[in-house]
């Protein structure tokens, strides 16, 4: 049923403070909207100096009982312990060895977030996440509250890493009811942005005791085969699996799986993506333990352990998640990581799922909106062209550089609705628009109608690479008939430059 225009209308007065959570970054990315990247540094900066920024997280009980999962007890700067690490002893830590074998090769920016602290998105705290490209869950062992579980997610969909380590079923350390599999599914299921398995994957309830799992062979794949070295398996010292869902996300993957298994069953190290973000999930926390850290701890040290190679598959996993070594990816609030040949991956749009408004936006009035008649596509904000049964035109546009030496594609999401029939002539129209600085339309590389319609949302993909170098402005231009209504209502955009 199409949604009715006038009970749209009486929200759009919230557009100019809704998508509290966004309005930061945007702002930030509007004062150079080219090359913006975590924490408003330009790009070209970002490269050259930290190009892969890691936050790891304290705030869930990570020391709680035997545990003791920090990179360093100098919190929220591991130099401060020691500044020129050389082994995992100068810093405190079981997680040291990870911190301290990405800290040498002089390419990662690390930060720990202590605890006491609360995990957000978009706000001017130099710990939020906007400002990093990574974000490291090791063993979370307290539920991330609504507004955290919101943060995690529109840094992943924007664009950021989220690596997930859990534990086995029943490791509850601080004994408050729930274990890192109770968290880590709650993060994916009961969250205001995407909660019908948006990573593909869900934590199996179990506790494996000892296995070696191996990896898969594929030569081609950045975490099996990144700079750090091959991966050729893991351990598993207690720990859990996941189930993988590709009919809810096609992009997950598993690695390595436990002994017998394979498929959707059984995976131990899995990737996903979410928006244009990237996910990893570890099943054990024993393979990042070094062994080392604050005394009085139970540790295992599994970072060195032959029978798996962990310690490359934790690195190459910080370092595909963070955009390194030539991979596309990473980059919260739509920046970092490093792009190959001459080019800088990023993700180009400010406030791409329009939770901010529209900020970043130029857009005709009540286009961007809440209203429940039409729903978005995550969130609470989407633009809603049209559908007024009269003779109408909206847009909604958003200037851009596209840089040069780099492939672009322009990704949305759109939900067409509408009166008209769907079959015969197109009434009414979407464009997808190119437009120079002079106002003319360069191209019009897509064309939707009322023949368009679906009941849901249908991701649509635009190749852009033949703009790179240019400023221009992509704009989206509904025109409607004068007889029956038609939507268009668009969410989640993207331009991704690789």
């Amino acid at each position: 049923m199409l949604g009715s225009r006038c009970s749209r209308r009486t929200l759009t007065t919230a557009l100019t403070v809704g998508g509290m959570l966004l309005t930061g970054v945007a702002a930030q990315a509007a004062a150079s909207p080219a090359t913006a990247a975590p924490g408003g540094v330009s790009a070209a900066t970002a490269t050259a100096t930290t190009p892969h920024r890691v936050l790891f997280d304290n705030t869930k009980a990570e020391t709680a009982g035997n545990a003791d999962w920090i990179i360093g007890t100098s919190q929220p700067d591991p130099l401060g312990q020691d500044a020129t690490p050389s082994t995992e002893s100068d810093w405190t830590g079981a997680l040291s060895s990870w911190g301290v074998a990405l800290q040498k090769t002089g390419d990662y920016a690390l930060k720990t977030l202590p605890s006491g602290n609360t995990i957000t998105y978009g706000t001017s705290s130099a710990l939020d996440l906007k400002n990093f490209d990574t974000f490291v869950l090791p063993e979370p062992n307290v539920l991330l509250s609504a507004a955290e579980k919101t943060a995690v997610m529109k840094f992943v969909q924007n664009g950021g890493g989220l690596f997930l380590i859990s534990d086995h079923t029943g490791s509850d350390r601080n004994n408050d009811g729930n274990d890192a599999v109770d968290v880590i599914n709650d993060l994916m299921t009961n969250n205001s942005v995407d909660g019908t398995d948006p990573f593909g994957f869900s934590v199996d309830q179990l506790n494996i005791g000892t296995d070696n799992p191996r990896a898969i062979t594929d030569s081609s794949d950045p975490v099996l085969n990144g700079s750090f070295g091959k991966v050729t398996g893991s351990i598993i010292r207690n720990g859990t699996t996941v189930t993988l869902k590709p009919a809810d996300n096609a992009a997950a993957k598993g690695l390595v799986y436990r002994t017998g298994s394979s498929g959707n069953t059984g995976a131990f190290f899995a990737t996903s993506t979410f928006g244009t973000g990237r996910v990893a999930f570890w099943g054990d926390s024993s393979p990042i333990d070094d062994g080392t850290g604050q005394s009085g701890n139970t540790l295992y040290d599994g970072w060195n352990d032959t029978a798996g190679t962990d310690a490359a598959l934790a690195l190459n996993g910080t370092e595909w998640l963070s955009g390194g070594s030539g991979t596309t990816g990473g980059g919260g609030d739509g920046g970092g990581g490093g792009g190959g040949g001459t080019c800088t991956a990023a993700q180009l749009l400010r406030n791409p799922g329009f939770e901010s408004g529209a900020t970043s936006w130029s857009a005709t009035s009540g286009v961007i909106t809440n209203a429940s008649a039409e729903a978005a596509h995550s969130g609470t904000y989407k633009a809603w062209l049209d559908g007024y049964g009269t003779s109408h035109t909206d847009t909604v546009s958003q200037s851009v550089a596209i840089p040069s030496g780099c492939a672009a594609t322009l990704s949305f999401y759109l939900h067409v609705d509408t009166e008209e029939a769907t079959t015969g002539s197109a009434y009414d129209t979407l464009k997808a628009q190119v437009v120079g600085g002079n106002g003319t339309v360069l191209a019009t590389p897509a064309t939707y109608s009322n023949l368009d319609a679906t009941s849901g949302y249908t991701q649509r993909t635009l190749d852009l690479s033949a703009y790179a170098g240019q400023s221009v402005t992509i704009r989206f231009t509904g025109t409607e008939g004068t007889k029956l209504a038609t939507s268009f209502v668009l969410d989640d955009t993207a331009l991704n430059v690789s």
